[in-house]
């Protein structure tokens, strides 16, 4: 979108004007961890109601989440909440009737499935189970629900898994036994519990019990630690439950080989779908009359970054294709409309998140919305409804038509909040990297930007390594913090970046440390000349994960490009590293094997073998519940520094993972980041 096209939406909504007429501050991190979240959105099936949660921060910091629905059919309709009892309403859902939502909640002390009639009175709780529901699906006809609880695999009931849950917390030791990995994953050790699927009947009764579809079978579903009930879904007809699961075995840590499960709703025997494909299948999508199946594949095993190809399945031939196999893009979400004739999908695009319209005979991609980070809601008879991030926009619920005109704003959940927040103004570039390929990135001016000035760069490398800082509104590493704190911000997806083709994305893994680093250097290069504002000889560079290695890279291959630099669980040691990372089928594929398989290869990338390089001052950041990167990777680049008397400090959080999730820590973190980048960046 043009800024012209912007101002045009913000206007329309009633925001500029409120904006405008405020006098402005700068973003900060207290005004980020106090924005209203919108969450669990919804469409009825006749496309006429809007339903989302939005999460209320107040002034004391208290937060309260409720429900609120809104007709769209009504340009001038205002939301009208619907609940506010203590606590989440998640997760919802529409009846078939469209008179009456589903939603999770906590109500009486565990995680129940509710149901609300939207033409008044209370919640009805729908279930009554012993353990908490965490995901559910409804079947088409609203006759069945299918939930995945947490149980213990080998017990044939639930009352069961209550007692051992119970004999856990009671007994007096506190050893954990293993016989084979995964012992920990994400930020959670291994407790032999599994998600599995249960499918009762929705008949107006209270459910006190419910049928195990994956009973005895030790497996995941949803897989974690991200998945959700995406990845499941009952047939049109109700008779089969399908999922996404990985077979049991002993090389769970090493194997991305998810499979489609088909399941009969009473239990039974359990039917792979996609047995024949060894690498990653998921989200099971069927057409409205089931005679397709939609769903996303990879092709090469192990290799978490590869690819989602479009598969389609026809339930009466049986036959199978890839749908637009020309397309060079990757797909994370299916919608097929109504007919069953195209697919609606998103995907990440030269650094946005596109929402595109499939033709499932033909193949022919047509790009929809191409502008921010959307997220499809639904698809009605005459628009599609989404969720819309920006490097400016926290969030909300837009509509366009199905020719991707006619955009309109349904939600404004934080109007007053950023009334008076003035962002930092941003452009994307690019410019010739590695073997003169074009290379992409962002730029932020500093909220404060006066004409003729120069100003400190904060540059943001991104994780992953198989990622992007787009355009996009985080929770976490939001770039216009910095531009709040008076830095301008560059952010280069150099080669490996995910939204540029396949081929761009492959071209990281046996190369952590060579492309990339040339296009980071060739990016500060290009940035500064073409935007004379930003001082190449006044940054401090900084990054999370592999954003982190590549801070301890620069340490070893480029030491005087920046004053300083902040290493968020940054890997120091690949091969120790090799040895304590759970998911041992990343650092295999992007290494071309294990360790001793391709030693020499794990040492050239190995930041530790560049150490006597390393001079500049860094602060070092991690969780000690970091289980991809475990956090003696940062504390042993802090040990060398110290022990070397080059100027480091350390910011260890117990309660921590791979990321920063608690709002206080969040805080903190961001203390100490501008007060160490301040610090070296401040003119003598």
């Amino acid at each position: 979108m043009k800024k012209s096209s912007l101002l045009v939406a913000l206007a329309a909504s009633g925001m500029l004007s409120t904006a405008i007429a405020a006098t402005p501050e700068p973003f900060t991190v207290q005004h980020l961890v106090n924005l209203n979240k919108l969450h669990s959105t919804a469409v009825s099936h006749d496309g006429k109601t809007l339903v989302y949660g939005v999460k209320v921060i107040d002034e004391q910091g208290e937060s309260s989440s409720d429900l609120y629905s809104l007709d769209l059919t009504n340009a001038n309709a205002a939301p009208k909440q619907i609940t506010s009892a203590k606590g989440t309403e998640h997760d919802v859902a529409f009846a078939p009737d469209n008179k009456s939502i589903y939603f999770l909640a906590a109500r009486n002390g565990s995680s129940q499935l509710y149901n609300l009639s939207l033409t008044g009175g209370e919640a009805m709780a729908v279930s009554d189970l012993p353990l908490d529901v965490n995901g559910y699906k409804l079947s088409a006809d609203g006759s069945q629900v299918v939930m995945t609880m947490r149980v213990s695999p080998d017990c044939k009931d639930l009352a069961c898994t209550v007692d051992k849950q119970q004999a856990l917390a009671e007994s007096k030791t506190s050893g954990r036994e293993y016989k084979q990995l995964m012992v920990r994953h994400w930020d959670t050790w291994e407790d032999h519990a599994r998600n599995h699927l249960f499918v009762a009947k929705l008949d107006g009764k209270l459910i006190k019990d419910a049928v195990n579809v994956t009973a005895g079978r030790d497996t995941e579903t949803p897989p974690k630690p991200f998945s959700g009930m995406e990845e499941v879904t009952f047939t049109p007809d109700g008779k089969h439950i399908v999922y996404t699961a990985k077979a049991p075995s002993k090389d769970q840590a090493w194997t991305t080989n998810y499979d489609l499960w088909q399941v009969p709703v009473a239990g039974g025997e359990t039917v792979n779908l996609t047995e024949a494909n060894k690498a990653w299948d998921a989200h099971p999508t069927f057409s409205s009359d089931g005679r397709f199946m939609a769903y996303l594949a990879m092709t090469r095993p192990g290799f978490e970054a590869d690819r989602f190809r479009i598969m389609l399945r026809d339930n009466v031939t049986g036959q199978e294709k890839e749908v637009a196999p020309l397309w060079d893009r990757s797909p994370h979400s299916l919608q097929f409309s109504a007919d069953g004739r195209k697919l609606y999908v998103t995907a990440q695009d030269v650094g946005q998140v596109s929402i595109f319209e499939v033709n499932t005979q033909f193949g022919d991609v047509r790009p929809i919305y191409n502008y921010g980070s959307n997220n499809l809601i639904a698809i009605t008879e005459d628009k599609l409804v989404f969720s819309h991030k920006t490097l400016v926009e926290p969030g909300d619920v837009y509509t366009v038509n199905h020719e991707g005109e006619r955009l309109s704003r349904v939600t404004n959940v934080n109007e007053a909040k950023l009334a008076n927040i003035k962002f930092g103004e941003f452009e994307q570039f690019n410019f010739k990297g590695w073997n003169d390929e074009t290379v992409h990135g962002y730029w932020i001016k500093p909220v404060n930007y006066e004409e003729g000035k120069k100003y400190p760069i904060a540059y943001l490398v991104h994780g992953g390594p198989q990622g992007s800082f787009g355009n996009s509104f985080s929770g976490r590493w939001n770039a216009q913090l910095w531009a709040g704190a008076g830095y301008g911000v560059v952010m280069v997806d150099f080669h490996g970046s995910t939204g540029y083709g396949q081929a761009f994305t492959d071209s990281i893994s046996k190369d952590w440390g060579g492309k990339p680093l040339v296009d980071l250097q060739k990016g500060m290069d290009a940035v500064t000349k073409q935007q004379s504002w930003l001082d190449a000889d006044n940054a401090c560079a900084l990054g999370g994960s592999y954003g982190g290695y590549m801070m301890n890279w620069f340490q070893g291959k480029w030491n005087d490009g920046f004053k300083c630099l902040v290493n968020h669980a940054g890997l120091f040691d690949m091969r120790s590293m090799y040895y304590v990372t759970e998911e041992l089928w990343f650092p295999e594929f992007e290494f071309g094997g294990t360790y001793e398989d391709n030693k020499e290869l794990f040492e050239k990338f190995n930041p530790v073998n560049y150490v006597e390089n390393w001079q500049t001052p860094m602060l070092v950041i991690h969780g000690e519940k970091d289980f991809r990167v475990p956090y003696g990777q940062g504390l042993a680049a802090f040990t060398y520094m110290q022990r070397n008397d080059i100027p480091s400090e350390l910011l260890m959080f117990p309660d921590e993972n791979h990321w920063i999730l608690n709002q206080d820590n969040l805080q903190q973190w961001y203390k100490n980041v501008l007060g160490w980048m301040d610090r070296w960046t401040a003119e003598d």
